[in-house]
């Protein structure tokens, strides 16, 4: 009985998590496309869900924003943490973590530009924006997730190969020829509170 009882929530839970993986990729696809005023009911269409499900889990817009970024975040966090862990050279674990951040973006482009700007800092994403400064240290690396990641009317599967072919230019520009002479940037980088103020909505 211990068994069945319990492998009753597992499965629950794996559903809601794959019917979250839907849902995230739908509404990146159809803020892209519509924007922020597009109706709820054409995210739930294209994700296979019924707005009963949909409104059950995220009774409002704003909610199920709220979730994918907080979401997003996390995710980058386990990529990050991963990359570092597998991989022994620094250089490495940050061509490891981009290639696996840039896999999952899929064709809706990065979610900063479809929802800056318009949620509130609560406090679990403030939480999650912790991890995320811990886990990335520098804010240059989420900035250019965003400028490798554009929107492009190709499928899902295009998409990913040009982002990472992008990508290769990128880093070929990044990695320095001699280890002991690092490449000169121009100007200083971002700081974590620009970030902050893209993502989130002014405070009242």
């Amino acid at each position: 009985m211990g068994d069945t009882y319990t492998g009753k929530p597992r499965g629950r839970q794996r559903e809601a998590d794959r019917n979250d993986a839907r849902l995230f990729q739908a509404a990146r696809e159809v803020f892209a496309e519509r924007g922020w005023d597009a109706p709820v009911s054409e995210i739930a269409r294209r994700a296979g869900i019924g707005m009963g499900s949909l409104y059950r889990r995220y009774p409002s817009k704003e909610l199920l924003a709220q979730r994918m970024r907080i979401a997003g975040m996390e995710q980058l966090v386990t990529q990050a943490r991963t990359a570092v862990a597998e991989e022994s050279d620094p250089w490495a674990a940050l061509v490891r973590f981009f290639r696996d951040a840039l896999a999952e973006q899929g064709t809706g482009g990065p979610l900063l530009p479809l929802v800056g700007g318009r949620l509130p800092a609560t406090d679990e994403v403030q939480a999650a924006a912790r991890q995320l400064r811990a886990a990335l240290e520098s804010a240059d690396i989420p900035l250019l997730l965003e400028h490798l990641t554009p929107q492009i009317p190709v499928t899902s599967e295009r998409a990913t190969a040009l982002h990472l072919r992008y990508l290769d230019l990128v880093l070929a520009g990044l990695r320095a020829p001699d280890p002991g002479q690092p490449t000169a940037l121009h100007g200083p980088g971002p700081q974590w509170a620009e970030l902050r103020d893209l993502w989130n909505a002014p405070e009242s």
